[in-house]
């Protein structure tokens, strides 16, 4: 009975019945009779390929119904095979289960208390048996296939690892690689708890392989780890002297000296090596303040000094105006009187800021240049020895030119085209020599 609402409830209603659809096997059970026969004391007989056989005994009731009994044991049977058949085509059964269920059905139609046709069940089992050997070779077949993917997948773990454990400690980055190698074994794990088994063998084989890289990359670590730290020590200890010269010297007023000192000792701390990065950071800033001290006093020092030095410059401003205004094309000796004035008042005015001294020193240096240079123009033109060297130079280039016009005479006369032309061509050469060396006995002569 459904129980009755609570107050004020609606009632509930009933659930629809579903009908059961009945299968009509009277056919079928018909079939299965023919293989039956009742004796006078209701002992129930079947029919088989190897004779007949009695399945039971019924006494009491009519011939039709003591077969009836063993007949619906029969077609129970038949479904029993029906359905495993349908569930071996339809449905991945596990291939436990199928050789339990072939074992099971075997023995029930071995020798039944049925009435029926027992031979075409057993045949058509019998059928079944190769359907459940295809099946069971397909997964044998698909649980080969996943036992060589892990064990592929646990060779590349392996081979990775190995990889790693392989690499140059100088190169390797310890904190990823650490990670990694943890992923890995974590991947291992999850393999043997999930995955499809690998033979044992194989497994520990690749898990030998595994946990030597583990512990090659663990041993690598530590080693290069303590050498780093000793390295940290070693390299702290040096920059700890370096730290202590550098603030020694950073009252120092040999400004020269000691800036050449602080060279010195950057150079000794880039030698030095890499303490560790605390380490590190706090001697610098300590190197780096001791520096800053000597080099803002001397700082301070030149700024006074080019204060001092700066009336010097606009002396010496103007003097290379004046300077930079003498002309030697206009007349040698007043240039190089008025460059010795000139040089005389620069010495005079004294020293300017050190950043103008360059600038300054390579304008009066461009002048000097300009009247020497004119000075020795000069020289080369009235010298003597130069003079001579060209008046006879003129005198052997004007006797090769009359020889010359002798052979091209000569060679015009006689008609030869090319002894013209080579007559014709020495001759213009001549020529053009003897005109520059005019020029230049000319300008000897003034």
């Amino acid at each position: 009975a459904r129980p009755a609402p609570a107050d004020g409830a609606a009632p509930v209603p009933a659930a629809p019945v579903v009908p059961v659809p009945v299968v009509d096997d009277s056919a079928e059970a018909a079939a299965a009779t023919e293989f039956g026969r009742v004796d006078e004391d209701g002992t129930v007989y079947v029919r088989e390929a190897a004779g007949e056989r009695a399945v039971g005994q019924f006494p009491g009731a009519s011939a039709d119904e003591a077969v009836a009994l063993y007949v619906r044991r029969f077609l129970d049977l038949q479904a029993k095979v029906a359905v495993f058949e349908a569930r071996l085509q339809a449905t991945d059964l596990a291939v436990k289960e199928i050789d339990q269920t072939l074992a099971k059905l075997t023995e029930e139609v071995a020798e039944p208390a049925a009435v029926g046709d027992l031979d075409a069940l057993r045949t058509r089992l019998d059928g079944l048996r190769s359907v459940a050997a295809e099946r069971r070779a397909a997964v044998e077949a698909e649980r080969a296939a996943a036992r060589q993917a892990a064990l592929a997948a646990r060779e590349q773990i392996v081979e990775r690892a190995e990889k790693i454990a392989a690499t140059d400690p100088a190169r390797m980055q310890w904190r990823p690689a650490g990670e990694q190698l943890r992923a890995m074994l974590d991947e291992w794990k999850d393999a043997q708890r999930s995955g499809p088994r690998v033979d044992r063998t194989s497994e520990e084989a690749l898990w030998k392989r595994f946990s030597h890289a583990r512990t090659t990359f663990d041993r690598e670590r530590r080693h290069y780890f303590a050498e780093l730290e000793s390295r940290n020590a070693s390299a702290k200890s040096a920059k700890e002297e370096i730290v202590r010269e550098a603030e020694r010297l950073s009252s120092s007023t040999e400004w020269g000296a000691t800036a050449g000192a602080y060279r010195d000792l950057m150079a000794r701390w880039k030698a030095a090596g890499r303490a560790s990065r605390a380490d590190d950071d706090a001697l610098w800033a300590r190197f780096r303040a001791a520096q800053d001290t000597f080099f803002h006093a001397r700082d301070e020092l030149n700024a006074a000094t080019d204060r001092e030095y700066g009336a010097n410059l606009e002396v010496k401003e103007a003097l290379l105006v004046e300077a930079e205004a003498i002309d030697p094309s206009r007349g040698l000796a007043q240039a190089k009187a008025a460059l010795r004035s000139v040089q005389d008042r620069w010495e005079a005015a004294g020293k300017v800021p050190r950043a103008d001294i360059q600038r300054v020193e390579a304008r009066i240096r461009a002048v000097e240049a300009k009247v020497r240079d004119a000075d020795q123009a000069e020289w080369r033109r009235t010298n003597p020895e130069t003079r001579a060297r060209a008046e006879g130079a003129l005198a052997q280039l004007e006797n090769a030119i009359a020889q010359l016009e002798a052979d091209l005479a000569k060679a015009q006369a006689g008609g030869d085209a090319r002894k013209v032309a080579d007559a014709q061509a020495a001759l213009d050469a001549r020529r053009a020599w003897l005109e520059q060396v005019q020029r230049a006995a000319d300008e000897s002569r003034g």
